[in-house]
């Protein structure tokens, strides 16, 4: 048996932070998982080294589920990011690990491809309608076949979704939270005109998605899911917050624009009402933030006993490490719906170096052992750690509001 005999914690900062698990067995073979939760990074890095590291050491590297239950059930405080991120690293390490003794790719071992690629889609991003659609067509040029649309909303200074560099976007980007501003009355109006142009100018043959950033109560998400009918959209996602999973029923009840929801979530709890009253078309759980590829393939099962589509969150504040694993896990599944996919700068490929590839809209995992993806940890450590915050937002009089 492979046995654990040293695991630690990597943090790194090449443009924005990241958290690795390296994990190393008494045969030589070591594997990676991502632990990264953005804005809390450190959080997470602690309760691995002070909390979890400690319990892995001497165990044998193969029996995946057996750890994954210890760290989940052995933990009085279940759940919660922080512990389910930790878990997720341990969980997409040991995976690596088992491709590499096994010389397979981790898809294989989780039953084989189910498709030839990963579709993905792109962040088009504007200040405008007329900027948004350009960069869109710039993604559809490159062979994206969905792509995600956000524009700024006019006499707001700043949107959730419009970055400066239109290929890169990084919210967390304050030492302390930036504070915005919000109107729902001002982009309930604009988000329907940018669809509308959307089909006019990009065609019928794209799919289109859209990012509410659990902005609207459940009723206004009903609205504009009726007002974007017309422009048949992929899915909307993030309609509402969904802590109070019930609440999708007054969305479902008014309109047939497919719902997304899920890239915050932690645990098949967090989703089970949604998916069995079949409120949602798609879960974005992903595999850094819902305990790893252990847990998510269960959730993905269960999940395609309701009709229900996986789209898992693909954003920048999750490593190459975790995108290899998101793709050999979306290559495997029956249920596969479509991989976000932000592309990472230079400097975080330098740091990652990894074996996944893009191609004519689709991403594919390679067929290196394990995940496809290492760390480089000599130029990891020239980029230190720097604290960066999430923004916030606040409504036009002053209030709270969700970002």
């Amino acid at each position: 048996m492979p046995k654990i005999i040293a695991a630690k914690t990597i943090v790194t900062c090449p443009g924005r932070n990241f958290v690795t698990l390296k994990i190393v067995t008494d045969e030589g073979v070591y594997g990676i998982g991502d632990a990264t939760l953005n804005g809390r990074e450190l959080a997470v890095e602690a309760y691995l080294t002070q909390h979890v590291i400690p319990c892995l050491i001497g165990r044998d590297a193969h029996q995946i589920e057996d750890i994954w239950q210890f760290l989940y059930r052995g933990a009085y405080w279940r759940r919660g990011p922080v512990t389910m991120a930790a878990i997720a690293a341990v969980d997409t390490a040991l995976w690596d690990i088992k491709g590499k003794i096994a010389g397979l790719p981790v898809y294989q071992l989780l039953g084989g491809a189910c498709r030839t690629g990963v579709m993905v889609y792109g962040h088009a991003n504007g200040e405008t309608i007329e900027e948004t659609l350009d960069n869109a067509a710039q993604y559809a040029a490159q062979g994206y076949k969905a792509i995600r649309l956000q524009t700024g909303v006019p006499g707001m200074k700043g949107t959730y979704g419009v970055s400066k560099d239109k290929f890169f976007y990084e919210p967390a980007d304050g030492d302390l939270p930036k504070e915005t501003v919000w109107s729902t009355e001002r982009y309930m109006r604009s988000t329907p005109a940018l669809f509308e142009a959307a089909r006019v100018k990009l065609g019928d043959d794209l799919h289109l998605l859209h990012d509410v950033h659990h902005r609207l109560t459940p009723i206004e998400a009903a609205r504009l899911g009726k007002d974007l009918e017309p422009y048949r959209l992929f899915w909307m996602e993030d309609a509402t917050p969904a802590e109070n999973q019930a609440s999708f029923r007054i969305i479902r009840q008014h309109t047939t624009t497919p719902l997304a929801v899920g890239e915050i979530f932690n645990s098949v709890w967090d989703c089970k009402q949604l998916i069995e009253e079949q409120l949602i078309d798609y879960i974005r759980a992903t595999v850094v933030h819902a305990g790893g590829i252990t847990h998510l393939k269960k959730l993905a099962s269960f999940a395609d006993l309701y009709h229900v589509r996986t789209g898992c969150h693909g954003a920048t504040d999750l490593s190459p490490v975790c995108m290899g694993a998101a793709l050999h896990f979306d290559l495997s599944i029956p249920n596969f719906g479509v991989q976000e996919y932000m592309r990472h700068t230079p400097e975080t490929d330098a740091v990652f170096p990894h074996a996944y590839t893009f191609q004519d809209g689709m991403l594919h995992p390679g067929d290196a052992p394990g995940l496809g993806v290492d760390i480089d940890e000599e130029l990891a450590a020239k980029y230190p750690y720097q604290r960066a915050y999430l923004p916030v937002a606040r409504r036009l009089d002053g209030s709270m509001h969700d970002w």
